[in-house]
């Protein structure tokens, strides 16, 4: 999983699928995750109803998206705006954005690997988090 590679969402383009995920006469827009890379669908219909400003949440991850364009066409765009953590201290959910993984330290884990330290704003434990960087556009 990448960080938070890029501030808006790369966009595969409208495709037409076979498979059930497509609807007759709806070409599908295939968008990556910019967190999980887990691909997410919308239909025309899905962006009819979506304005500027809305969120979008990948199932996969809880990565959260801000739609920051929406025109006709391939004119689509998203803007992480952070992914959605449960501490495990407290069990309660927060949203580790942009900002905090910015200010976090990095240090290395007990078994080597490098992580962001942040902070629950619940109970203010302190989280390891350990991002994997994914592979570019080839």
């Amino acid at each position: 999983m990448a960080a938070f590679p890029g501030s808006v969402c790369p966009l595969k383009g409208p495709t037409e699928r076979g498979d059930t995920s497509y609807t007759e006469g709806m070409p599908t827009l295939e968008i990556d995750c910019p967190v999980c890379a887990e691909v997410l669908e919308l239909t025309d219909a899905d962006r009819a109803e979506l304005q500027v400003g809305d969120v979008i949440v990948c199932d996969s991850c809880n990565a959260e998206m801000e739609v920051t364009r929406n025109a006709p066409g391939e004119d689509f765009e998203l803007e992480l705006m952070g992914v959605l953590t449960q501490c495990p201290s407290c069990g309660e959910e927060f949203d580790v954005t942009d900002e905090m993984i910015d200010a976090a330290p990095v240090i290395e884990s007990g078994d080597g690997a490098t992580v962001s330290v942040v902070e629950c704003p619940h109970c203010r434990a302190r989280i390891e988090l350990e991002f994997e960087e994914t592979a570019g556009p080839a």
